[in-house]
């Protein structure tokens, strides 16, 4: 059991920390709010339990479906493009300014959970997330490990990294200048706009 903890903390630590749209989104956010960036975080974990919940219930062949995913992936590069249109849009705002106006709206529910969607709604259109659930469910499986411990190690990692990594982020806003926010939004928007085309391009690749 607890090596199935161990390396279910393990592979959560390997889902989460490398540079994807939603650690970009979550780093952007970070520097103006920090309760924003905990949302999208959160957003993005419960995609993941869905598919996760879904998987074990058997309903994985739907995801075998090539219409289905294709759908899908247009969807998902369709919201990170606009995810990215969003951030290079707002990319001359300053931090102190944007941190008054989300110090304002920290009380409002409504904007947290706006945040909160952005993150389900982006992880749950990406196709790799199915990809992803649908391999760590078979190496549970290979490996003979406990999949409630592996489980709750992985979203024990995943819950520890969407709180402290927008935490240190947020706490170290203070050295960055209004000139390299500004290249930050700009870097992050160009990022995430590779992300939405590299999706759709892989898309086409598998229909051709």
């Amino acid at each position: 059991m607890l090596n199935s903890l161990l390396e279910g903390f393990l592979l959560g630590l390997g889902a989460a920390v490398p540079l994807g749209p939603i650690n970009i989104l979550i780093m952007n956010h970070a520097l103006k709010s920090y309760k924003s960036a905990v949302c999208i975080g959160l957003g993005a974990m419960s995609a993941d339990m869905i598919y996760l919940l879904l998987i074990l219930l058997g309903v994985a062949t739907v995801f075998n479906n090539a219409l289905f995913m294709l759908g899908l992936g247009l969807l998902g590069s369709f919201f990170l493009a606009y995810m990215a249109y969003s951030i290079f849009s707002s990319r001359h705002n300053h931090l102190d300014k944007v941190e008054q106006v989300a110090s304002e709206k920290s009380v409002s529910i409504k904007s947290l959970m706006k945040y909160y969607f952005q993150g389900l709604v982006l992880t749950g259109l990406n196709p790799y997330t199915i990809a992803f659930w649908l391999s760590i469910a078979g190496y549970t499986v290979n490996q003979n490990l406990n999949p409630i411990f592996t489980v709750v190690g992985m979203f024990c990692a995943i819950l520890l990294w969407i709180m402290l990594m927008p935490y240190f982020v947020h706490k170290s806003k203070h050295k960055i200048s209004a000139k390299i926010s500004y290249y930050i939004s700009m870097g992050s928007s160009v990022v995430l706009g590779f992300f939405a085309l590299s999706l759709l391009i892989n898309l086409f690749k598998e229909i051709l």
